[in-house]
């Protein structure tokens, strides 16, 4: 029996956990639960799957016997009674999860991208000093986890991210100018939250991904690329020294990352098996990153390292938020990173109390900036 602590169990990654889970009853139960908001659903997971422990940041709700509310200075012992910690938490705060599940030494099967993005030399020195194991949870980086046979030892001469290329690809920066926070949340191929779905449309998620890939494979930002593959069926690709490429395939269903997470290296069935001769072709196209200024400006922070890519997470959430709200258009978005790097100076990050002030004064800039406060 696995037993989870499943940091952010309400939102999509959460939800498709809880599926595998059900899916399994004899091989995984929830030992904890964690959640942005207490409310119904938080609930009714705790009534489903009684855990022995549920924290939620704001908010309550009644739990069942026998389980526990946690208070916050006690969130540590979310992951004393588990086998794998899954940190689907949102943004920066899946951080400081990250961090804890570290330091209980826990196997954490990482979701939050913003935990390696922020924090990555950090998470990863800690991880190597007490034994930890890190298992990405995202599609192309258990693509490439697979690819590379599960070893982060594996010679490599190039990590390919493979992207669908969002709702798009193909506009001119007229057109995107155009575009609404309704069209951008139709993503073609992912259901997602809408945070990510609108980093998706920006391009900026797959630059949060190649500074995932640097951290989690030791990989120089020079041998990590993007190609456009509108199906996503090719998840990621690994090329090796003599010309070869080694692919993982599978529809786009989060629940088959999630899954392996939690048994790696085994596996499990996952239904549907993947059916080449119905899809009929695969198609892979140049990555756009000359019109999608989110993608260049990861990169940007990602190489400078130290607190840069918290400044750039924080602008990118408030900016978000403004442009779901229709306070602002798809293209300040950009403009609002790029405002808000250029006037933070790179510094080391020491550890998480230096990118937690970082991140708490780069979205009270960014705010500024969206809305002159």
């Amino acid at each position: 029996m696995v037993r989870i602590a499943l940091i952010g169990c309400t939102g999509s990654i959460g939800r498709q956990t809880a599926d595998v889970v059900r899916r399994y009853p004899e091989r995984f139960c929830f030992t904890a639960l964690a959640a942005g908001h207490g409310g119904a659903a938080l609930q009714a997971l705790a009534d489903e799957f009684l855990p022995r422990y549920v924290y939620c940041d704001a908010g309550e709700c009644p739990l069942p016997n026998g389980v526990r509310a946690l208070r916050r200075e006690e969130r540590a012992q979310l992951f004393e009674t588990c086998d794998v910690a899954l940190i689907a938490a949102g943004g920066f705060a899946g951080l400081e999860y990250t961090l804890q599940a570290v330091e209980a030494g826990v196997r954490v099967a990482l979701a939050n991208k913003e935990s390696l993005v922020c924090g990555g030399e950090l998470v990863m020195r800690r991880a190597r000093e007490t034994g930890a194991q890190i298992v990405p949870v995202d599609s192309e980086h258990s693509a490439i986890f697979q690819a590379l046979g599960f070893r982060r030892d594996m010679p490599f001469e190039r990590l390919v991210l493979t992207a669908s290329g969002g709702p798009f690809y193909a506009l001119s920066e007229d057109e995107l100018a155009r575009v609404t926070a309704r069209d951008a949340l139709k993503h073609p191929t992912w259901k997602m939250g809408p945070k990510i779905t609108i980093d998706s449309a920006t391009l900026l998620n797959k630059g949060y991904e190649v500074i995932e890939a640097h951290w989690l494979y030791g990989a120089p930002f020079e041998k990590i690329e993007a190609v456009v593959h509108p199906e996503s069926i090719v998840h990621s690709l690994v090329y090796f020294a003599d010309g070869a490429a080694i692919a993982q395939l599978g529809y786009p269903d989060m629940r088959v990352p999630i899954q392996l997470a939690l048994t790696y290296p085994d596996r499990l069935p996952c239904e549907p098996a993947l059916d080449l001769a119905a899809l009929g072709k695969l198609t892979f196209l140049p990555f756009p990153a000359d019109r999608f200024a989110c993608y260049r400006l990861a990169l940007e922070a990602g190489r400078a390292g130290g607190t840069l890519p918290t400044v750039l997470n924080a602008a990118a959430e408030e900016a978000v938020r403004a442009f779901l709200a229709e306070r602002i258009g798809f293209l300040q978005i950009a403009e609002t990173i790029r405002e808000t790097m250029d006037a933070f100076p790179r510094e080391r990050a020491d550890g998480f109390a230096v990118l937690r002030e970082t991140d708490v004064r780069a979205r009270a800039y960014a705010q500024n900036v969206l809305y002159g406060k």
